[in-house]
C-alpha cells in the first residue's frame, strides 16, 4: 500500500468542512425565501429542496454550489402504460404551463436577489454566491408521475429545457436520495467516502490534464460506485477500497453487455443510454486514467 495515497485518499473522503455546509444552509434558506415572497407563487402548492452532490452527501471541497429544486407539486407530467392515457385516470390539463412557472420563478429569484445575480440557463436559474451563500442553481420542475395500470404511481420531477434538447429531463431524487443513504449504512459510511475520493481523484485528474475520456461528471462518479457490490467496501485501507473498486468498474464497463443493466442511483433510469451525457466507453476510459494516475499494480 502507498501511504502517501491513502493520507490524500483519507482527507478527500471527508465530507466539506461546517463553514461550507452553513453557507449551503443559508442559500438554501434564502431560495426559500425568494419564492415565498412573490405574490404569483404563494398560492401555489409549491416544495423546495436541495438536490444532488450537497443533499445526498457526496460532495467534496471542490464542489462550492449547490442544486436547488422548485417543485409546483399541484401540476404534474405523466408516463402512463402502453395503451392508455389520462382519460383511464381521471386527470385533465391544469392550464398552466411550464413556461409560465419557470418565468414566475426567475421573477422570484430577480426580486430577491437582484437582475444582476440571476442568469437564466437552459435548465436551471444560475445565483451567484455571496460572503453567505454559495452559487445556487435553481431548477424548476413540474411533478412527475410513472402510473401502473391500478392507478399507483412512483413520483419525480421533470423540466423541460428552453431549447427543447431533449424535449423532456425527468428525475427520481427522493428515490436516489433513499437508495444512497442504505448503501451506505450496507457499508459501514465507505459507499460514500469512495464517492468522494474518486470525485477528488477526477479533480486532480483534469487539474494534470491527465483525463482523456472527457469530462466525467460528480453524477456519472456516485452512479458508478452504486454499482459496485457492497463487498468491494470495507477493506482495512481506502487504498485497497479503491484498487477493488477500480477492477471491478474496469471488467465490468468493457463491454456493453456486462453492464447494460446498470442503472442510476434511484434505479428508475439506465445508467448507459443513448440519452445520457456519457457512454459506457467514456466511463472505461476513465476507470483506466485513474488506476495509472494513482499507480496501481
Amino acid at each position: 500500500m502507498n501511504q502517501q495515497w491513502e493520507d490524500k485518499f483519507r482527507n478527500w473522503a471527508k465530507p466539506p468542512s461546517e463553514a461550507e455546509e452553513k453557507r449551503c444552509e443559508n442559500t438554501l434558506g434564502a431560495i426559500r425565501e425568494a419564492i415565498q415572497k412573490n405574490q404569483k407563487l404563494n398560492t401555489r402548492s409549491i416544495r423546495i429542496f436541495s438536490q444532488g452532490s450537497y443533499r445526498n452527501n457526496t460532495n467534496v471541497r471542490r464542489e462550492s454550489d449547490v442544486d436547488i429544486g422548485v417543485t409546483c407539486t399541484e401540476v404534474f407530467y405523466e408516463d402512463y402504460p402502453e395503451g392508455m392515457s389520462r382519460e383511464n385516470f381521471g386527470n385533465v390539463d391544469s392550464g398552466y404551463s411550464y413556461s409560465q412557472f419557470k418565468t414566475e420563478v426567475g421573477e422570484a429569484l430577480i426580486s430577491h436577489f437582484g437582475a444582476g445575480a440571476v442568469t437564466r440557463g437552459n435548465k436551471a436559474f444560475d445565483v451567484r454566491e455571496t460572503q453567505r451563500q454559495v452559487e445556487a442553481d435553481v431548477v424548476p420542475f413540474f411533478q412527475h408521475r410513472r402510473y401502473s395500470r391500478d392507478g399507483r404511481y412512483l413520483e419525480g420531477v421533470e423540466l423541460r429545457p428552453d431549447n427543447g434538447r431533449p424535449q423532456k429531463i425527468i428525475n427520481w431524487p427522493e428515490q436516489h436520495y433513499e437508495n444512497g443513504v442504505a448503501k451506505n449504512n450496507q457499508t459501514g459510511k465507505r459507499y460514500k467516502a469512495l464517492i468522494r475520493v474518486l470525485k477528488s481523484l477526477r479533480n486532480e485528474m483534469d487539474d494534470g490534464g491527465k483525463a482523456s475520456a472527457g469530462p466525467i461528471i460528480g453524477f456519472l462518479c456516485e452512479c458508478l460506485m452504486w454499482n459496485v457490490p457492497d463487498s468491494y467496501f470495507g477493506n482495512e485501507s481506502y487504498w485497497l477500497d479503491l484498487r477493488g473498486v477500480l477492477v471491478y468498474l474496469y471488467e465490468k464497463t468493457q463491454t456493453d453487455v456486462l453492464c447494460q443493466e446498470w442503472g442510476e442511483v434511484s434505479e428508475l433510469k439506465y445508467l448507459f443510454n443513448p440519452l445520457q451525457k456519457w457512454t459506457r466507453q467514456q466511463a472505461n476510459t476513465f476507470i483506466v486514467d485513474a488506476w495509472a494516475h494513482v499507480g496501481f499494480a
